[in-house]
């Protein structure tokens, strides 16, 4: 592992194969939905019953050091085998029919083997996911990001890479021969190019050119001038993190 990469609990290839990877794979705090609203009333009403354990989900704002300890404490259980499947419940359902407090923002690839809510074990109402293959910016990923940052407020930005990216392999090969790729296609391996790291080569090459292209996607989002002010005052961070797919652990990136 990178000297450079650390786990969440310590803070800190071919064009075929983009097809592939192409193929496999993305308001403020509201009140809470009243109890006799959620539990019709009847002839002779009962006490309401108390909220389930999962109520306690979009509980109000966190700071992004709490944000970060969820997750870190979500992917421990889901590499476990100890997962929660939180936030599911009849009450909190109707809870979130009034508004949405998602802690997170997780802008990942569109890859089918790293969904966040499954990664980080969270629920209905947790996170903001946003996808795209690559983890690739474009106006429209950006402006999902702006919507959870400056609309929901949210503290964190995880920008989560994983092992085995079909569309880093596509651009490294696309780079390395110069074929082009399909329509579309090309666009990603495009804006990916820019992270390759030409010091390394073969799967090594691909492995640290995953790493390079989350950092600059983090570091892209933290030029953006409303997310810097939010940075500066401490209501906001914005992580770059890769996803291991052999033992399932999230570490985050310097």
């Amino acid at each position: 592992m990178d000297s450079n990469t650390q786990t969440l609990d310590t803070p800190s290839p071919s064009r075929r194969g983009l097809l592939l990877a192409a193929a496999a794979g993305s308001a403020a705090v509201g009140s809470v939905l009243p109890l006799a609203a959620a539990f019709p009333a009847s002839a002779a009403p009962a006490p309401a019953p108390a909220p389930p354990a999962d109520a306690r989900a979009a509980a109000g704002p966190v700071s992004p050091e709490e944000a970060l300890r969820r997750l870190n404490a979500g992917n421990r259980r889901w590499r476990t085998y100890a997962q929660e499947h939180p936030h599911e419940s009849a009450f909190l359902r109707l809870r979130l029919t009034k508004a949405q407090t998602p802690f997170a923002i997780v802008l990942g690839c569109v890859d089918s083997r790293v969904p966040p809510e499954l990664v980080f074990d969270q629920g209905l109402g947790d996170l903001l996911t946003v996808r795209s293959a690559g983890e690739v910016l474009d106006e429209a990923v950006l402006g999902s990001v702006a919507f959870g940052v400056l609309e929901l407020e949210i503290p964190l930005v995880l920008v989560l890479g994983h092992q085995s990216c079909g569309a880093v392999g596509a651009a490294v090969h696309a780079d390395e021969t110069g074929e082009p790729l399909p329509a579309h296609l090309q666009y990603l391996a495009d804006r990916i190019r820019p992270s390759i790291d030409h010091t390394r080569q073969g799967e090594a090459r691909i492995d640290a050119t995953i790493d390079a292209h989350a950092r600059r996607t983090r570091d892209l989002l933290a030029a953006e001038p409303d997310f810097a002010r939010r940075m500066s005052d401490g209501r906001l961070a914005i992580v770059a993190a890769r996803y291991g797919l052999r033992d399932q652990r999230v570490r985050t990136l310097a």
